[in-house]
């Protein structure tokens, strides 16, 4: 699995329920439409985090990047109805930043052969 993690703040006067919605709405279609595998959001607990991190994670679960691709490819298409869902979410959010992870180890991969 890739997880796309995704950390953002809401802006000044977002309700949380409102942005926990329009997640829903948002990824919601991905996750119907096989663009995602899975979605999860998280929020700081009692203030404990990295405040440059935000108060929320999302994180995305993709089999791989060809999947990724998918999703990415729906957002940037800009047309319906991935493009009302998608402004939905981003129209709340502040302090956007975002990583790739992956599983580890690779499933794949070989012990005993490394060189370094």
């Amino acid at each position: 699995m890739d997880v796309y993690q995704i950390s953002v703040d809401l802006k000044p006067g977002v309700r949380d329920q409102h942005f926990v919605t329009a997640m829903d709405a948002y990824l919601g279609h991905l996750k119907s439409s096989g663009k995602i595998e899975s979605w999860r959001l998280l929020r700081r607990k009692l203030g404990f985090g990295i405040p440059a991190l935000g108060e929320f994670q999302i994180l995305i679960e993709t089999r791989d990047l060809a999947q990724l691709d998918l999703a990415f490819t729906a957002a940037s298409r800009r047309d319906e109805p991935v493009e009302s869902a998608h402004h939905g979410v981003s129209s709340l959010v502040a302090n956007f930043q975002a990583g790739l992870y992956r599983d580890f180890p690779d499933a794949h991969r070989k012990n005993g052969e490394e060189r370094f």
